[in-house]
């Protein structure tokens, strides 16, 4: 059995787009760049599924441009280098997983179930963190939506709920979380486009609907700063409509 791309899909729901929206996207994206594509519902569908784990050039390109990220970040299991320059555009093969079933290179491994359910579904993300500049702490908030695959959660802001983009990837160990976390800062805010990533440790409290602990990160001083970080359950929907009803800036509490 291979994986499905529970990334694709996150980054996919996190924008608000069905697999035919995402489809369409590609065509459009392909058209503008003079290297149209037959991107349709089901090629979406092969990718999500995990039953083609390299899509083509062309595919790739078009990819970047509608999510605004790079094809290694998309969650393709069998991603080569060469996989955006390769070719003329139009040429190669999407590639599927070899003859058993796994994706080439892949080690088989068991993945535990989450001990307190899925955790699937809307989640408010809460962090603070000191500003040197502005000698404060301030409060960073997203509604993400958040993605199980055995013990891995993929997570996504919406992109109403902030101008910083975040995602996380975190994986579950009985009630410890750990992962890294990734925000691009809005390039009109205060830090002018900034890229930030770091580590992030998580402890699940026993009701399963709050998810909280500790972020590290490095500051522009070249210092390691922490601060704490939680995720507080919302809804275990993740249908266009709740996702549009939280499409929205979270309330300062």
């Amino acid at each position: 059995m291979t994986a499905p791309n529970a990334r694709l899909r996150a980054i996919r729901i996190g924008m608000l787009l069905s697999q035919d929206d995402l489809a369409r996207a590609l065509r459009d994206a392909g058209r503008r760049a003079g290297e149209p594509n037959d991107a349709s519902k089901r090629l979406v569908q092969r990718w999500e599924a995990g039953t083609v784990i390299t899509p083509r050039p062309v595919y790739a390109r078009a990819l970047e441009v509608v999510t605004g990220l790079p094809i290694e970040n998309l969650g393709f299991a069998g991603l080569s280098p060469s996989v955006r320059i390769s070719g003329d555009g139009h040429g190669g093969h999407d590639l599927a997983p070899s003859a058993d079933g796994s994706a080439p290179a892949a080690s088989p491994r068991a993945e535990p179930v989450a001990p307190h359910g899925q955790y699937s579904g809307v989640w408010l993300s809460r962090y603070e963190y000191f500003s040197s500049g502005r000698e404060g702490t301030f409060t960073g908030l997203h509604h993400v939506v958040v993605l199980q695959h055995g013990n891995r959660l993929t997570v996504r802001s919406l992109p109403g709920s902030s101008d910083s983009p975040l995602t996380m990837d975190l994986e579950l160990d009985g009630a410890v979380v750990t992962g890294t976390w990734t925000e691009q800062t809005a390039r009109e805010g205060y830090y002018s486009g900034a890229r930030y990533h770091g580590a992030i440790q998580l402890l699940v409290e026993p009701t399963g609907r709050r998810i909280a602990g500790k972020w590290v990160g490095f500051g522009k001083d070249f210092d390691v700063n922490t601060g704490p970080w939680e995720l507080v359950f919302q809804d275990t929907s993740t249908n266009k409509a709740t996702l549009n009803r939280y499409n929205r800036r979270p309330e300062v509490p």
